[in-house]
């Protein structure tokens, strides 16, 4: 799966978590950027990520994240 590829599902994935079609996020961009980014929306873009692309997260994974830009790379690696 290329990385265009990537992003364009976990757009589709932000977009559903969020309730908001038009939201277009950004490699740089982190929980502080999206207003409704709490907690519990934390964990349903995990689980979600999870089961759009069919792979699991370690927490220590999760835990090291700066931004969605590194989270992409972390979805790259467990698809390759």
């Amino acid at each position: 799966m290329t990385e265009d590829e990537i992003g364009e599902k976990l757009q589709k994935v932000f977009r559903e978590i969020f309730n908001d079609e038009k939201l277009v996020i950004r490699d740089t961009m982190n929980a502080d950027d999206i207003d409704e980014w709490d907690s519990l929306s934390h964990i349903s873009l995990i689980v979600s990520t999870e089961e759009v692309f069919g792979i699991r997260f370690r927490h220590s994974e999760i835990e090291k994240l700066n931004n969605i830009g590194e989270f992409k790379i972390l979805i790259s690696s467990k698809l390759k």
